[in-house]
């Protein structure tokens, strides 16, 4: 697994729950270090460890940390450059659902060796789609309704989203834009601050 996701989960325990918190998962865990490097590879067994022994640490169902995990991504302010790859993906929030499908490579763009999971989206109708993930770490989809409930917050957009499983080698979600300008969204503009 590549060490930009792992450090990914290791801020998110960090700066959610305290670095006590964050010590006392590495040790469950049996890291044998304090911090994993982004640039670095780990065995993908580590990474589920991780999230097995933080799901146990912190009470919470996998999926919830996963779901709160996307969200941590997209809304934290040390993590405005994620945010600012993903607005890249349209002006209003059905423009970026519809570029789900290019996010791969956008993030191979900012980190040429991460290899992300395959993204589909289907328009089935006004406002209803289905996102296929699919090739890729199982959870994948489960964070990604984290992202696209922050998105839609930061877009002003009101949309349901629900998780439909894994079914084979695919994780499914449901999405149901039901109002593009629900209320006003975060401010965003193409250059970062003090440019």
């Amino acid at each position: 697994m590549h060490g930009l996701i792992n450090r990914s989960i290791q801020c998110f325990i960090r700066d959610t729950y305290g670095p006590d918190r964050w010590a006392e998962v590495a040790r469950g865990a049996e890291l044998g270090f304090v911090s994993f490097e982004a640039l670095l590879t780990y065995p993908d067994h580590m990474t589920v460890q991780v999230i097995d022994v933080a799901c146990e640490i912190l009470g919470k169902p996998c999926d919830t940390f996963l779901e709160d995990l996307g969200t941590y991504l997209v809304s934290h302010p040390n993590l405005e450059p994620v945010r600012r790859l993903l607005r890249f993906g349209g002006e209003t929030f059905m423009e970026f659902l519809c570029s789900l499908d290019d996010l791969p490579e956008r993030a191979r763009l900012a980190v040429p060796d991460l290899i992300l999971p395959t993204i589909e989206v289907r328009d089935h109708s006004t406002g209803s789609m289905t996102i296929r993930i699919s090739r890729g770490i199982p959870g994948f989809g489960v964070v990604l309704v984290g992202v696209l409930r922050a998105i839609a917050d930061d877009y002003g957009a009101l949309a349901l989203l629900e998780y439909k499983g894994r079914r084979g080698h695919e994780e499914l979600i449901s999405v149901q834009l039901l109002e593009t300008a629900f209320s006003q969204g975060r401010e965003f503009k193409l250059a970062p601050k003090g440019a």
